[in-house]
């Protein structure tokens, strides 16, 4: 039997489907069949290993996750695809002193140093003709240095230690002119082992996140758009849809794990114990390939990661159902391509988050109005106001007696911790270290927060660390945080916002609704100073 004759309906059938049916046959078949394979690809500098890399090789998704366990051959993939299946490739690492390794396993594959210049940025011009350019981005922005620069295949090895903004970046100028070549991106990666790299489980939630509604198998394709605010959106299928005015074509992902009994090459090397003295959670990231119990919370981290879990364990999509909207929050949009968020609580139930941008953050105005159009039982608002872009949203909340609460995060704190022993620099770390008491499952009858299931919002919870100083607990700056995440963690901010002052907020309302104030009173109360005294002075005679 030759390649050529394999049996009736092969080609419909699976890669397992076919290597189960070939060591199915007799040794003397199987034996010509394995000499015509090595005879057809002889020419080639590369092939994939039997199983989840070959599927990986052949998987027509536009974007692939290809990884989990160490030694499950991630690298080799992408270097096999950019010398077999592609004419230009950028492959890249987060450090250029990380590129060494890659560059001289190409060499090898490719059979000769000749075509290959080690000036920065490397690059390979194969004995085929093929181009593979190696490249590095080290500071958000670096990635800018490929702008233009057209690509058929873009390859990141150990993803999840880029930026998702330079990663979606570079995904930007994966083109090619040449008729008949296809395009992909391929994300190469173990799990993440902070919160700088928790995008990956948000860009691949179907797959990655075990709360999805609705789970993806691996390799199976699921179909996203990405609108003009960055956000991604699941959609049914290939075609074309219209969103906001505009025809966006989706575009296919899906994840395949690596695993090391599926590398040949490495598996009876003995790796294998490497992998098993590796502490935890590396050894859960790198050994197990688990994408979702595999970070590792900094020292001093404000609020332990296993604390937002369990919060989202307790989360159903009806739990708001049981009481009022409470309290809301506002983390302003910043500028740029942050997006203002808002964060909505009925009790300890917090609503799925709520991310605007573009037309609806234009100015003070229309970001009031998002708010509203979210806002129900005549609930406060709390506005972060420390970074200036507040204040104008305030103002149209003043002139329409929307009830609202100025948080300033440098603001002097006056408060304690719960056990009395340490005082707060400001504000915004008493916010936050009051939201990580009430996640404590410790405390009598345990936590009754509840958080959506957001990839995002576990990232800008668990990425804050703090220092005990002299003026007492000191929260890491924003802007280091954005440095690590490569965006403000304005989703964390809301939800700590809508507890902290909220809390207050609320308990002023409860009190004024005991006092006898109508719910346009209560509007008039939160804005206190602002009213004409004769206005107060006749409310005040009212209560009296």
């Amino acid at each position: 039997m030759v390649l050529g004759r394999l049996p009736e309906g092969s080609l419909s059938l699976s890669l397992d489907d076919l290597v189960a049916r070939l060591a199915g046959l007799p040794a003397k078949a199987r034996a010509e069949i394995e000499r015509e394979a090595v005879k057809a690809t002889a020419g080639l500098a590369w092939l994939p290993n039997v199983g989840p890399q070959t599927q990986a090789y052949f998987c027509p998704a536009d974007l692939l996750l290809y990884g989990g366990q160490g030694g499950g051959g991630k690298s080799s993939l992408i270097l096999g695809l950019a010398l077999t299946s592609h004419q230009r490739s950028l492959v890249m690492r987060r450090r250029y002193t990380d590129l060494s390794a890659l560059t001289e396993e190409a060499v090898q594959f490719n059979g000769t140093r000749d075509g290959f210049n080690n000036s920065p940025p490397p690059k390979l011009r194969t004995v085929d003709g093929r181009l593979i350019e190696f490249g590095a981005a080290v500071r958000s922005g670096d990635e800018q240095a490929w702008q233009g620069r057209a690509h058929d295949l873009f390859a990141a090895d150990e993803a999840v230690q880029f930026l998702e903004s330079q990663i979606r970046f570079l995904m930007g100028w994966v083109r090619t002119t040449e008729e008949g070549q296809r395009c992909r991106s391929v994300l190469a990666s173990n799990p993440p082992l902070d919160a700088a790299g928790q995008w990956v489980v948000g860009m691949f939630r179907p797959w990655l996140d075990v709360t999805h509604p609705k789970p993806a198998k691996h390799g199976e394709l699921r179909w996203f758009v990405t609108g003009k605010d960055g956000k991604d959106q699941e959609v049914s299928g290939p075609e074309p849809i219209q969103r906001d005015g505009d025809v966006f074509i989706p575009k296919s992902r899906t994840f395949i794990p690596a695993r090391l009994s599926d590398n040949p090459y490495l598996v009876k090397t003995g790796y294998q114990a490497t992998l098993d003295a590796l502490p935890e959670p590396i050894r859960s990231a790198v050994r197990d390939g688990n994408f979702m119990a595999a970070r590792s919370d900094a020292d001093r981290q404000v609020i332990p990661s296993a604390w937002v879990m369990a919060a989202q364990s307790r989360w159903t999509p009806t739990g708001g159902k049981r009481e009022p909207m409470t309290a809301m929050a506002l983390d302003p949009a910043g500028g740029g391509r942050d997006s203002a968020e808002i964060a909505r609580r009925h009790g300890g139930w917090y609503a799925e988050m709520v991310s605007a941008q573009g037309e609806e953050t234009a100015d003070g105005s229309k970001t009031a109005a998002t708010v509203t159009a979210h806002r129900s039982n005549n609930c406060p608002v709390v506005v972060d106001v420390g970074g200036g872009y507040g204040g104008a949203v305030t103002l149209r909340f003043r002139d329409n007696g929307i009830p609202f609460v100025n948080f300033n995060g440098a603001a002097t704190s006056t408060r304690m911790t719960k056990d009395g022993t340490l005082r707060f620099a400001n504000k915004r770390a008493e916010a936050w270290w009051k939201f990580r008491e009430e996640l404590d499952p410790d405390q009598e009858g345990g936590s009754v927060i509840a958080l959506p299931p957001d990839p995002i919002l576990v990232a800008d919870l668990t990425a804050p660390t703090f220092e005990v100083t002299t003026r007492g607990i000191l929260l890491e700056s924003k802007d280091d945080i954005r440095k690590r995440l490569g965006r403000s963690p304005g989703r964390g901010d809301a939800v700590v916002m809508a507890l902290s002052e909220g809390n207050r907020a609320a308990e002023r309302r409860r009190a004024m609704l005991a006092d006898g104030y109508s719910p346009d009173e209560q509007g008039l109360v939160a804005l206190g100073n602002g009213l004409p005294r004769v206005v107060m002075g006749h409310m005040e005679k009212r209560r009296r």
